[in-house]
């Protein structure tokens, strides 16, 4: 009788075991609130530094001077403002574009069709977005290949399924099987209909990011989006020191409609900044300054992002490198020259060199997210499926790389010092030379008391073992297909979908086909 209560006991403690498993290991469609930051930042510059830099900066902007190419009406607003415009060069006078820096918002709230989506973009927060612009995907049954639609509405998908995940981003790959003058069309229909989080406008001509604020009016009412920024969108600088006329021409559109501009010098030190970390924050700095004042003059109070985007490169190969001390402590000092100017601060990401989602993209990785967390960071863009340097998404390392995001969310979280977080009552029942699994307190906590992976492997050798022996690379394609297989697109009125589609086919009817 009793081996038989005993048997039954184990029979019902394995059924529960199973239960749990089964709980953890089921998809659910979650997304984590936006990260708000209870740790410190890192800062890495000293005030005399960052005076040092600030000075060096307006001696940039005055005496050398920045490009505005091709951009009549840029010159014509700079030398209204009171630069000296001399061709296509504009020298600011010193003060002139930090006091036009001042009129930008020092947070940003961007919704999303769904408003439990919608994120804010400054002070505390960190918001996480997907890799974006590689004209290659990688998986690992595919290999390395060109980016389709069918690629990109997959990444979609991806980034709707997972909980750590703030934001759809934006050209998370290029689809190359649709012409370039029509796919901005279809990365946003995707973007608006495949997943309810908010997302980035195209920028790679005006009418395109026109066409990204019609489309918008669609989804949210003209009205809406004529009060509020319901849009993101990477405004690059042409560094060293150009802003070039397409570039500007998205800035000055989404700058009208009251849409975020996230302004960003894309750097390879050495290459296109000096080989300094002192010299490259002087240069970020002075590009940043130049395009956010631009963005003023187009219309005060537009929302803009301090961006910086800087990477160190290889003197043997010319090859960028990344998670590297250099490219750190660039990011640490931007966040610091950001957080002077009260703006947003967007750096950091998943990014890495390798080829594979291999220990070298991990490395590289690691060091990107921490030092982004730690730097101040507020809008992370290519946070998850980033590979060989920006040229290569992968849906294999989108998913390790997304999966690690929520260690960020823990990190950030803090040292919890409440009643229940110094844990008193546990150490009073266990007392000396016990052990904590089964006292009330871990009981009660367990479940939400450590973070956990969805994808790497923590089981017994024997039972790794028995299931294949299956590596990081592996187990990620098997999530990549568990989250597809379970993916629901996020219900959105049938009308507005009808709209939607409507005005894409439209636009796409109105002009023929370009590939180049």
């Amino acid at each position: 009788m009793d081996q038989a209560a005993d048997s039954g006991g184990r029979r019902r403690a394995r059924g529960g075991g199973a239960a749990r498993r089964a709980e953890r290991t089921a998809i659910r469609i979650e997304c984590a609130p936006t990260i708000q930051r209870n740790i410190p930042n890192f800062e890495i510059l000293t005030e005399e530094a960052l005076e040092i830099i600030e000075a060096n900066a307006e001696t940039v902007l005055e005496e050398i001077g920045v490009a505005f190419t091709d951009n009549p009406e840029a010159l014509a607003r700079w030398r209204t403002a009171g630069a000296d415009v001399q061709g296509e060069r504009v020298h600011i006078p010193r003060g002139l574009a930090r006091k036009l820096c001042t009129k930008a918002p020092t947070t940003i709230t961007q919704h999303a069709r769904n408003p439990a989506r919608s994120v804010e973009i400054g002070g505390n927060s960190l918001v996480l977005a997907p890799v974006y612009g590689p004209p290659f995907v990688r998986d690992i049954d595919g290999g390395r290949r060109y980016a389709t639609l069918a690629d990109f509405e997959k990444f979609v998908k991806l980034g709707y399924m997972s909980k750590w995940l703030h934001h759809s981003g934006g050209t998370v790959c290029e689809p190359t099987d649709i012409p370039v003058n029509k796919r901005h069309l279809d990365m946003l229909l995707a973007h608006m209909t495949l997943s309810d989080k908010p997302f980035m406008g195209s920028v790679t001509e005006p009418s395109r990011a026109q066409d990204s604020v019609d489309m918008c009016k669609v989804l949210f009412g003209s009205d809406f989006v004529d009060q509020n920024t319901v849009m993101t969108s990477l405004i690059n600088i042409n560094s060293p020191l150009t802003f070039d006329g397409v570039m500007m021409g998205a800035l000055e559109v989404y700058a009208a409609a009251n849409q975020a501009c996230i302004v960003s010098p894309f750097i390879v030190g050495g290459a296109m900044s000096p080989v300094s970390v002192t010299g490259t924050l002087t240069q970020v700095l002075a590009e940043a300054l130049a395009g956010i004042a631009y963005a003023q003059l187009v219309r005060p109070g537009a929302p803009v992002v301090f961006g910086a985007f800087v990477a160190s490169i290889d003197m043997n190969s010319g090859a960028p490198t990344f998670g590297t001390p250099e490219a750190s402590k660039i990011l640490y000092g931007a966040g610091q020259l950001a957080r002077r100017l009260n703006l947003p601060f967007r750096s950091g990401g998943s990014l890495c060199g390798s080829k594979l989602p291999d220990a070298q993209a991990a490395y590289e990785t690691a060091n990107t997210l921490n030092a982004a967390l730690l730097g101040g960071v507020n809008f992370m863009l290519h946070a998850c499926g980033w590979l060989e340097g920006g040229l290569v998404s992968s849906f294999e390392k989108f998913v390790l790389d997304a999966d690690q995001l929520g260690a960020l969310h823990a990190l950030a979280a803090g040292v919890d010092i409440t009643e229940n977080g110094q844990a008193m009552d546990a150490l009073r029942e266990v007392g000396p030379g016990g052990h904590f699994l089964g006292c009330a307190h871990t009981q009660a906590n367990f479940k939400e008391a450590f973070w956990r992976s969805e994808v790497l492997d923590y089981k017994p050798f024997e039972t790794w073992a028995d299931e294949g022996g299956r590596d990081s690379h592996t187990l990620a394609a098997a999530r990549v297909k568990t989250l597809l297989d379970a993916y629901q697109a996020p219900p959105i009125d049938p009308g507005i979908q009808e709209g939607l589609e409507a005005f894409v086919a439209q636009r796409k009817a109105a002009m023929p086909d370009a590939f180049v």
